[in-house]
């Protein structure tokens, strides 16, 4: 299929205007096209670039949303807090750190989600931090050149996340927004990590590397992942082979600089500093 026909559906679907860019990187080459049953689609709203230069602005609603994927991350309207899909629900972590079933009304400036299909289980064994596990991850996959979706469930001892508070307009960049954030602490907690991991060809779009937000299994609270210790954490993995990206045409997009290298601020962002 073309990006061309990708974009006239994805345009129908969203009422957007929408790129469609597609790999056939792992499991398309196997079959040999790029419609092999069983495979995997990241699907993603606008780019991690614009979000950073304060395109905030909803463009596509959960329920649309929710016809891409029943797990992912993103942010809301207006960056009102950090974006839980989780077996097909949709949860909003607020900047109280408390998290809330999302209405499906709302709308998201920047998404991601796929139809979890899991390809490989990793039982790890031992307590490990947030580097060694993502560590130990990358030492069971096939390539850094593709995209991953992670689900990790577990015993956290320790779990560090964050949140933000909802931006009004003028928005300000997100490298300054993250200095208003709400960060929350967890002992001993009982949940699921889950998230992306992208290649670094995708600087600018996506997050290059792992990007991973948390909820507890009484779907109460979590928050974007900035740190945390587990045992015996159980991973599942789903390689993406094809990669769909839908871009807005209004708000703060359309005048975003995105010719600008933010990795710098983007790695602050992430890390939370």
């Amino acid at each position: 299929m073309s990006g061309r026909r990708l974009a006239k559906r994805a345009g129908r679907s969203l009422g957007l205007a929408a790129l469609a860019l597609m790999a056939a990187l792992l499991v398309g080459c196997a079959h040999g096209g790029l419609e092999g049953e069983g495979e995997v689609t990241l699907f993603q709203v606008s780019t991690i670039d614009a979000l950073m230069d304060g395109a905030y602005e909803g463009q596509v609603s959960l329920a649309q949303l929710a016809r891409h994927g029943d797990l992912g991350i993103g942010t809301f309207q207006g960056l009102d807090g950090e974006m839980v899909a989780l077996d097909g629900r949709f949860y909003q972590v607020k900047a109280d750190g408390r998290a809330y079933a999302a209405d499906p009304a709302l709308k998201t400036p920047f998404a991601n989600v796929v139809r979890f299909a899991p390809q490989r289980v990793l039982a790890l064994r031992g307590t490990m931090s947030l580097e060694e596990l993502c560590q130990a991850i990358d030492q069971a996959l096939p390539s850094p050149n593709l995209f991953y979706a992670v689900r990790i469930d577990g015993d956290f001892a320790y779990l560090k996340t964050r949140s933000v508070p909802a931006q009004h307009r003028p928005y300000p960049k997100l490298v300054e927004v993250v200095k208003q954030q709400s960060v929350f602490q967890f002992n001993q907690v009982r949940g699921t990590v889950l998230g992306f991991r992208c290649p670094a060809f995708v600087k600018g779009v996506n997050v290059p590397g792992w990007h991973l937000h948390f909820i507890d299994q009484a779907r109460d609270a979590g928050g974007h992942v900035l740190g945390l210790k587990v045992v015996d954490p159980r991973v599942q993995i789903a390689v993406a082979s094809r990669f769909v990206m839908v871009l807005p045409q209004e708000g703060e997009f359309m005048h975003s600089d995105l010719a600008v290298d933010r990795g710098a601020d983007l790695k602050q962002v992430e890390k939370g500093r």
